[in-house]
């Protein structure tokens, strides 16, 4: 799933390397596109090579190459590497519960009768990955039953993982994590940010000073430090379901 403007940025991207085998500069792709600063262009075009369907040549300037073109299913993902035993301040320690994604629509996180009394069951908001706009996933269509020892005192909620940017955090691409809904959370905490009130991602959260640091867990991928002001906490990751 893409937002609208990647959607546009993609087949913008896709019509002119067709065309002239030459991408756009920013300037073009801003212009193309409608937007005021070439900053919107840096955040889709990481949410594109994020979720497979762009790559950036290395040491080549304005290389982009399209792997997946609008509409296209995506390719069958490579193997993906253990996680590295997490450690330290602040690092997510993943608790892989195998989820049952079998519940019906409902409303409200409540324990039906169906349900395991062990067992809550929490709204399946969509998926989450660089670019996913939460409010356009706020009906929930699905629902996923969380073991209750994942949930403390709140409201909560799931979603799931599209991409391999956490994957050195042990948040694998298909997992479904459960987020305790929240408009705040300490640095070196996991959550699922909203940047402009527009894109949303999951990632590790760094205060510094005034601005904010969106750190993924893997090497492939770069940090996007921003104003505070444009990231907005979503909520906080508590858990993990994983199905095998």
């Amino acid at each position: 799933m893409l937002t609208r403007k990647q959607y546009e940025l993609l087949v913008f991207l896709d019509e002119r390397l067709s065309g002239s085998g030459v991408a756009p500069s920013f300037e073009e792709m801003k212009d193309a596109l409608g937007l005021r600063s070439k900053s919107g262009i840096h955040r889709l075009i990481s949410a594109l090579e994020e979720r497979g369907f762009i790559r950036r040549l290395p040491h080549r300037a304005r290389a982009l190459e399209i792997l997946r073109r609008p509409g296209e299913p995506a390719a069958d993902p490579a193997p993906k590497p253990e996680p590295e035993p997490a450690g330290g301040h602040g690092t997510f320690q993943p608790r892989v519960i195998q989820g049952d994604f079998s519940g019906a629509p409902l409303h409200g996180a409540t324990v039906p009768e169906a349900a395991p009394a062990d067992s809550v069951q929490v709204p399946l908001l969509g998926k989450i990955a660089a670019g996913t706009p939460i409010a356009a996933l706020s009906d929930a269509t699905a629902r996923v039953d969380v073991p209750a020892g994942l949930l403390g005192h709140g409201d909560h909620y799931a979603l799931t993982v599209e991409g391999d940017s956490m994957v050195e955090a042990g948040i694998l691409d298909g997992d479904t994590v459960v987020i305790h809904s929240c408009d705040s959370a300490e640095s070196g905490v996991i959550v699922v940010a909203l940047i402009d009130d527009e894109e949303a991602t999951l990632k590790r959260l760094r205060r510094k000073g005034h601005s904010i640091a969106l750190e993924p867990a893997n090497a492939n991928y770069r940090t996007q430090v921003l104003p505070a002001d444009r990231v907005k906490v979503q909520g906080r990751l508590v858990g993990l379901l994983r199905r095998y």
